[in-house]
């Protein structure tokens, strides 16, 4: 059995990690983009349930024989994976996909940028891990650039609290995903597809009595073919593609420098936005970047 409790690399020079860690935010923008550009044809709570429930159906053939060689680990560790799928799989895309509903696409992930310094932060509750004076700099230039877009550059919206919606669920989510990522050294030894598999079954499971109660008050969305492909490539891309690069990316360089990459998610998402939404290009979004940007290079700098 191949598990993910061997030793972690953290100074690898290879690049293999890190392009793991690029995939994952490239497939996670084309998520949130195109979240925003279906968010009134399907319910959020609808699209994140049948997105994992799809993943799940999908990743397991491939999965069986792993899960069966680790059910014994599954069932021992079972309340780690549900708090895992919980956080990472349940709760974070069922808050993006609402927050996609009153704020644009550029907005909702330029406030992911803030990801790595809340991974920071809870490392360091968590296990005392110690970060350099020169990459914490780096974090707090990225927490900078996601403010200077929330308050659209403005000192006035933090003044009056005129905050949208949607950044704020956007910052909730965050918060829970950050908390994911640094648990994930938490996780069982198990096969990266057995872990993968049971987290997405228990992140659908979570998801079920909120679908449910969404489906009694909104009721039944029509089914097209836009959402049926929308679907699928949720399934696919940013569910087993992107979770299957960012856990084993996590896993050879740490939660703390993996985090840094999420700030690659306003970059992509930008690109798409423009190109398939036409949202515009402000300058707080320009500014909010280059200080992201200027933060990853610090953070990583020798």
């Amino acid at each position: 059995m191949r598990g993910p409790a061997a030793p972690r690399p953290r100074g690898t020079s290879s690049l293999w990690p890190y392009l793991l860690l690029s995939a994952a935010p490239l497939c996670w923008a084309g998520n949130i983009v195109l979240a925003r550009g279906v968010a009134d044809l399907i319910p959020p709570a609808a699209f994140a349930f049948w997105r994992w429930t799809l993943a799940f159906v999908l990743i397991l053939p491939f999965s069986l024989r792993q899960l069966s060689q680790d059910r014994d680990e599954i069932a021992r560790r079972w309340k780690i994976l549900f708090l895992l799928a919980v956080l990472g799989i349940s709760s974070f895309n069922a808050l993006l996909y609402t927050a996609v509903h009153t704020t644009t696409a550029i907005n909702g992930s330029l406030i992911q940028s803030t990801m790595p310094a809340v991974i920071v932060l809870l490392s360091l509750i968590l296990y005392r891990e110690k970060i350099a004076a020169r990459q914490m700099g780096g974090v707090m230039l990225c927490v900078l650039g996601a403010c200077l877009v929330v308050l659209r550059g403005e000192l006035k919206t933090l003044l009056t609290m005129s905050f949208v919606q949607g950044d704020l669920l956007m910052a909730i989510a965050v918060v829970f995903y950050g908390l994911y990522s640094a648990l994930l050294r938490r996780r069982p030894a198990i096969h990266p597809l057995s872990f993968l598999a049971s987290t997405f079954f228990l992140g659908a499971a979570g998801l079920f009595p909120v679908y449910l109660a969404e489906l009694a008050i909104t009721g039944p969305f029509a089914l097209s073919r836009d959402i049926v492909l929308s679907i699928l490539y949720v399934a696919i891309f940013p569910s087993i593609i992107a979770y299957f690069c960012w856990n084993k990316g996590v896993d050879l360089v740490g939660p703390n420098r993996a985090g840094l990459f999420i700030n690659l998610i306003p970059a992509f998402a930008s690109l798409l936005s423009l190109w398939l939404l036409g949202e515009s290009l402000q300058p707080f979004h320009i500014g909010g970047m280059a200080l992201i940007l200027g933060g990853m290079a610090l953070f990583y700098h020798r």
